[in-house]
């Protein structure tokens, strides 16, 4: 089967991506450049779900906790604010690039902190995405709080949206109620799934090669990926980070594409994808 193929005209939707893979194995594949550019390129109406981790601008000069030890919040210079204004248009115009090559019945699900999720969840709505979830995910091995000034943060809120509202969506319902998700003490066997999910942060495994600042579980996307697509659907992601996405997507015989600015972590997604398909 030829890689990432699109049913109208059986033309490649990679074709009209001006630039190289970074990376391309069987139906994972990786660019290193501007998401919004790249996803620019590619065909209305081609994509079946997206998931991102958009930067939540809290590059401030502060500190938090990490193994016990106060660590700078500082990621990088992708990560810092541009102020309020600036923040916002950058979630609006990424947003607005992933609505159009999303298909009309395809699903976005965007993760943040409250630093950014409400940014994100306002832009949703003045794109006429249809909000069908919000979920919490509750950080059971969540980071103290240093300053014992403020409830000590231990969740993070993913918004699940709809491109188009009168479109019907896939959902696959029996997995979710039915499925072994023991991991998860909030679960409980053969009762619907909640919108609160306990979820730890990613395992020692999963941090092997190297760990971006903002990854997440593998559990986390592998339950996002069998919720809302079907085998060979192709997922995106376009702050792909260490391409847990993709893993989870590949792992699961979807389809990837993951874009990010950073070699670095392109990098890292190589070997954590070669990693999961060794024989």
């Amino acid at each position: 089967m030829p890689i990432l193929t699109q049913p109208q005209k059986g033309n490649k939707i990679l074709s009209s991506v001006p630039i190289k893979p970074y990376f391309k194995q069987d139906n994972f594949v990786l660019y290193h450049g501007d998401s919004i550019s790249l996803l620019s390129s590619l065909p209305e109406n081609s994509i079946d779900m997206i998931f991102a981790d958009p930067p939540y601008n809290l590059s401030n000069g502060g500190f938090s906790v990490h193994a016990g030890r106060r660590v700078s919040v500082n990621k990088g210079n992708w990560d810092k604010s541009n102020g309020f204004k600036d923040d916002y248009e950058f979630h609006y115009r990424w947003l607005e690039a992933c609505r159009r090559i999303l298909k009309p019945h395809g699903t976005l699900w965007v993760s943040g902190t409250y630093h950014s999720i409400y940014q994100c969840g306002h832009a949703l709505q003045s794109l006429g995405y249809h909000i069908l979830n919000d979920i919490s995910w509750f950080k059971p091995n969540a980071s103290p709080n240093l300053s014992c000034r403020f409830f000590t943060a231990s969740h993070e809120t993913l918004i699940w949206a709809r491109k188009e509202k009168k479109a019907k969506h896939h959902f696959d319902y029996d997995l979710m109620k039915e499925g072994d998700w023991r991991r998860d003490f909030l679960k409980k066997p053969g009762l619907q799934m909640r919108s609160v999910w306990s979820i730890g942060t990613p395992r020692p495994e999963e941090k092997k090669y190297g760990k971006h600042p903002t990854q997440k579980p593998l559990e986390l996307l592998r339950r996002i990926v069998l919720a809302s697509t079907k085998v060979d659907d192709i997922v995106l992601d376009p702050f792909t980070g260490s391409s847990t996405t993709g893993l989870a997507a590949s792992m699961n015989k979807r389809k990837f594409i993951g874009v990010d600015l950073e070699k670095s972590y392109l990098e890292l997604s190589v070997k954590r994808f070669n990693d999961t398909n060794k024989t």
